[in-house]
């Protein structure tokens, strides 16, 4: 059993503490020892540069998290042009999420030719990405910068159960909307009937649910710490923000990605099936006279067909976004952490961007979200009747 150091993406700030053995005054003293320790644990990761250090000489150029509080974190900081310039990368990230999935928010909960079971699905969803803006990137970003940790330990366990429970809300949002999204495609007429807003409300409250006692629950109870209380202990310092996650959980995490990413690409692989037959057959009547009722039918499998596609789109891209991540997460829980500190950076705010990624996709593809948009921005949203406005050219 191997130990991994989270907070779920708090890998810059991850300390291994050396407190038992005898430093030299030296700086290469110091490598050679920790050197021992490598070989004498093997499950001990072998970061550089992130050690806690107590008894080495003040002459070696080393910056502590907390200069004048023993047992610090060494904090290991950019240059001031990169510094910078990650702060605007990452802080620009942050602002996109917030703004965007608040407009998605809005959009959906004002205009009431948008209230349906599919955008309340679409709504909940955007609160997770907005709540992962406010409260989680930006916390990270100074983590990722400074390459310590400012907040407190309370507020990192937090942090770290915040990050786990928007991630599996997002997964399990995707996953109903995929169903739903089917239901759709594959019969519009009886869809209203069958994910009626109940239906909706259900899920939304399962997501929400299930993410929220999991996350919370694997982390406050200390079930993803068991067997590993010696090196949890031994790699504790002050500025740091870790959260040690057995194998056992390690799997368990990607099992509860993997899975729904099953049933996401098994469902629109169907829908993109069934969406293909019914252009064809639209084709085909579009050579003979078509009632009526047939016309109405084929505009709403057509509208559905678009909407699947839209968020077939938004799905490919959290998959881009996370499959990378969950992978590398099971690849160093059992082979030893072998991915570079910063792969893993990188790896960890491809993810928290996929946040920001979802009200973009929604403008390049919903003429309604654009024109929601345009009403917001020039301030119609707030006129009396705004509520009442047609978003739709049809």
């Amino acid at each position: 059993m191997r130990i991994r150091i989270y907070g779920y993406k708090e890998q810059r700030s991850t300390t291994l503490i050396i407190t038992d053995l005898n430093f030299s005054s030296s700086f290469e003293g110091f490598q050679n020892s920790n050197r021992i320790l490598s070989q004498r644990d093997n499950n001990i990761p072998r970061y550089q540069n992130r050690f806690m250090i107590s008894d080495l000489n003040p002459s070696a150029a080393i910056q502590l998290c907390y200069e004048n509080v023993n047992g610090s974190c060494v904090k290991a900081p950019y240059s001031p042009g990169p510094r910078l310039l990650l702060y605007l990368v990452f802080g620009s990230g942050a602002v996109l999420a917030v703004l965007g999935n608040l407009l998605v928010m809005t959009s959906i909960l004002h205009f009431k030719q948008l209230h349906s079971p599919a955008n309340f699905l679409i709504a909940s969803l955007a609160c997770a990405d907005f709540l992962v803006g406010t409260t989680v990137m930006p916390f990270s970003m100074v983590r990722s910068v400074e390459s310590c940790w400012y907040f407190g330990a309370s507020f990192c366990k937090f942090h770290t159960c915040f990050d786990g429970t928007f991630c599996y809300c997002s997964i399990f949002h995707l996953c109903f909307i995929s169903i739903d999204r089917y239901i759709a495609v594959t019969d519009p007429l009886v869809y209203p009937t069958r994910f009626t807003v109940s239906v909706s409300g259900m899920c939304i409250a399962f997501s929400w649910l299930l993410a929220v006692v999991y996350s919370f629950s694997v982390f406050y109870t200390g079930a993803a710490e068991v067997g590993l209380e010696e090196l949890v202990s031994a790699l504790t310092c002050v500025g740091g923000c870790q959260m040690a996650v057995n194998q056992n959980w390690v799997l368990v995490n990607f099992l509860l990605f993997f899975i729904p990413t099953l049933v996401m690409i098994s469902v629109y692989s169907k829908i993109f099936l069934i969406a293909k037959q019914q252009a064809r057959k639209i084709e085909h009547l579009s050579n003979k006279t078509a009632t009526s009722s047939d016309s109405y039918k084929d505009r709403v499998a057509r509208r559905e067909r678009k909407a699947a596609t839209t968020l077939g789109i938004a799905v490919i891209a959290f998959l881009i976004s996370w499959l990378p991540y969950f992978i590398d997460s099971l690849i160093d829980a059992f082979l030893g952490f072998i991915t570079p500190t910063y792969v893993y950076e990188v790896l960890v705010w491809i993810a928290y961007y996929n946040s920001a990624m979802n009200p973009l996709i929604y403008a390049f593809f919903y003429p309604w979200f654009r024109k929601a948009i345009k009403l917001t921005v020039t301030g119609k949203l707030f006129g009396g009747n705004s509520s009442t406005i047609n978003l739709y050219h049809e």
